[in-house]
């Protein structure tokens, strides 16, 4: 070994090194969620595929990491979720919110959940599932459009345009002028009543009423939906479930030392 040649990694360096590849190769795979192919998340960190198949094959080992056996996609597995949701208890809009949101779903037999802002847009944390026989599937991860859903109009409601700004050029590309007007008219809306109801906009046969959690200095960290077939969550239900889920925000953003800002 020569004067200038670097000295071999000590074990326990080689182990640190380890992890953090490991771990750079686990927030890739969130950052190209719901899955990808090992050539796209090789490209992504820019590392062989040899060596970024070693990783993943410890990480599905693990539990970190799942592969699907139709597509050989790769994606986070139920381990990575369980950190991941350790991590969101953390944050005290989920905490605060989740037995608000077991006591509204109680009351009214629909499904209710909880989204925050996340890289990609609204993105749901937590969910109650109705008790009824029939459920809507809301998963934990599911990331809502911003124009097309009333989770997601309420965002860009509150949300500042520079967070916005992207997502909405993006959504409003494929919209005509109509549509950016009525849009706009939802807007208002939200902002005079502070809650959001729709009729199958995201889905078909789907009603939705959404508002908006505030924490302290009034900033926007969340948004609280209630879901519900069109054939049960009728008008007279809808307009009901709309003033209690309206409550259970204010009731939410007070306990965070926020409210609703003045129109």
């Amino acid at each position: 070994m020569t004067e200038d040649s670097p000295s071999p990694a000590s074990p326990r360096q080689q182990k640190v090194q380890s992890a953090e590849v490991g771990v750079g190769i686990l927030k890739a795979l969130a950052e190209l969620a719901p899955a990808t192919s090992l050539s796209k998340l090789s490209d992504y960190v820019a590392m062989p595929a040899s060596k970024v198949h070693r990783y993943l094959q410890a990480l599905v080992d693990s539990g970190f990491a799942e592969q699907d056996p139709v597509t050989n996609h790769y994606r986070l597995g139920r381990s990575a979720l369980q950190v991941g949701l350790a991590a969101l208890s953390q944050l005290d809009v989920l905490k605060i919110s989740a037995p608000e949101l077991i006591a509204l779903r109680d009351d009214l037999n629909e499904t209710c959940f909880l989204a925050v802002w996340g890289n990609k847009g609204p993105t749901v944390v937590y969910v109650e599932q109705s008790l009824g026989a029939v459920t809507l599937v809301t998963q934990i991860g599911s990331v809502l459009p911003l124009l097309s859903s009333s989770t997601g109009l309420v965002f860009d409601t509150f949300l500042s345009n520079a967070e916005t700004a992207s997502l909405r050029e993006a959504e409003s590309a494929s919209l005509n002028a109509k549509q950016l007007k009525e849009i706009d008219r939802h807007l208002k809306e939200i902002r005079r009543t502070g809650v959001h109801q729709i009729h199958g906009l995201l889905m078909a046969g789907v009603n939705a009423v959404s508002s908006p959690v505030f924490a302290m200095g009034n900033k926007l960290v969340g948004v609280v939906t209630v879901v519900g077939s069109a054939s049960v969550f009728t008008d007279e239900h809808q307009s009901m479930a709309a003033q209690k889920l309206s409550r259970t925000a204010r009731a939410i953003s007070a306990r965070m030392g926020g409210e609703m800002p003045n129109s």
